[in-house]
C-alpha cells in the first residue's frame, strides 16, 4: 500500500493560492469556513487524511493526470458556471440515452443526469461502463446495476439468457428488467457516482489531494473507499461554482440522512415498477458519514 502525502505548504497553496485575487477572496470567507478547509494543510488533522493507493490498478496509477489545484479550477476558460436562467439539476430515471437528454432537456436545466438500474455498454467492443457523459451538452447516465450485492453473483437475476440483437433504437428489451434490491449499501455508491460526476459538469477534475469524493476509481472496491465528503480544496471550488453557505448544506445534509431513516432501520427493499416511487430510504451505511459531517459543524461552529 502506497500513502500519497503533500506538504504542508503545496497543499496550502493548492486551496488558497498565491494569487493576490483569490488570497482576498478566501480571506472574506466566514472565520468557520476558513478554519475547516485549514484542515486541509494540518497534519493531525482528523477530517482529511491523505490519499492511500492499495494496487496498481487504483485509479492514480493507471490513469495518470495533472492534479487541479483551486487557481487552476477558478482560470479554467471551459468551466461552465449556473446562471439565473440555467441553475436546476434534472435527475431523470430513463432508459433512454444521451440523445434523448439533450432533447427532453429543460430550458432552464444546468445539466440532466439520467440514472437507470440497467447494465451499460456503448459499443459491442466495450463489456460494460458505470456511465456516460456529454459535458459539454450537460448531459450523462448512469448505471448502478454493478452496485448491486447481488450482481457478480451466480443468483443474480438480470443476466440475458441468449443474445438478443435489436435496433438502437428499441428499448423494448428494457421492458420488465431486473431491478435489485435497493439496499442501505447500493444508495451510498449510488450517490457516490452521482455527485461524483456531477462535480466534473461543475468543472472539478480528478482530486489527488487528499481522501476525498472526487478521487477517481477504477473498480468497486476503490470507489467504496471513496469516502463522499469533498476535501477543502474540492469544497473551495464546488462553492465558487454555485454558492453556499457550508454550515447550511452540512445541515441539510444530516437532515436528508435522518428523514424518515427511524423507519427504515435493517429493512431491505425491492423495487417494483407499479409503485409511486415514494418508498422509505434505507441510511443505514451512511452513519459513518453522519458522524464526520457533525464533527465538521464542530469546527465551523467553534
Amino acid at each position: 500500500m502506497q500513502t500519497i502525502r503533500h506538504s504542508e505548504q503545496t497543499l496550502k497553496t493548492a486551496l488558497i493560492s498565491k494569487n493576490p485575487v483569490l488570497v482576498s477572496q478566501y480571506e472574506k470567507l466566514d472565520a468557520g469556513e476558513q478554519r475547516l478547509m485549514n484542515e486541509a494543510f494540518q497534519p493531525t488533522s482528523g477530517l482529511f487524511g491523505p490519499i492511500t493507493l492499495h494496487s496498481r490498478s487504483d485509479w492514480i496509477t493507471s490513469h495518470p493526470e495533472a492534479p487541479q489545484d483551486f487557481e487552476q479550477f477558478f482560470s479554467d476558460p471551459y468551466r461552465k458556471t449556473p446562471s439565473s436562467e440555467k441553475r436546476s439539476i434534472y435527475i431523470q430515471s430513463i432508459g433512454h440515452i444521451l440523445k434523448f437528454l439533450k432533447k427532453k432537456k429543460p430550458e432552464d436545466a444546468f445539466c440532466v443526469v439520467g440514472i437507470t438500474m440497467i447494465d451499460l455498454y456503448p459499443r459491442d467492443s466495450w463489456n460494460f461502463v458505470f456511465g456516460q457523459a456529454s459535458l459539454t451538452d450537460g448531459v450523462g447516465i448512469f448505471s448502478f446495476a454493478r452496485y448491486g450485492s447481488d450482481f457478480y453473483s451466480l443468483r443474480y437475476e438480470g443476466k440475458l439468457k441468449k443474445l438478443q440483437k435489436t435496433s438502437s433504437s428499441d428499448y423494448s428489451i428494457f421492458d420488465n428488467y431486473y431491478i435489485p434490491e435497493i439496499t442501505s449499501v447500493l444508495l451510498l455508491r449510488s450517490c457516490k457516482t452521482l455527485t461524483h460526476e456531477i462535480g466534473h459538469i461543475f468543472g472539478l477534475r480528478h482530486c489527488q489531494w487528499l481522501t476525498c469524493l472526487m478521487q477517481g476509481s477504477n473498480h468497486l472496491e476503490e470507489a467504496d473507499r471513496r469516502p463522499l465528503n469533498l476535501c477543502p480544496i474540492c469544497l473551495r471550488k464546488l462553492q465558487c461554482a454555485i454558492g453556499f453557505s457550508i454550515v447550511e448544506r452540512y445541515k441539510a445534509l444530516v437532515r436528508w440522512i435522518d428523514d424518515e431513516s427511524a423507519d427504515t432501520s435493517g429493512v431491505t427493499l425491492k423495487h417494483s415498477r407499479k409503485d409511486n416511487g415514494n418508498l422509505p430510504k434505507p441510511v443505514e451505511a451512511f452513519k459513518e458519514w453522519k458522524e464526520w459531517i457533525m464533527k465538521c459543524l464542530a469546527v465551523l461552529q467553534k
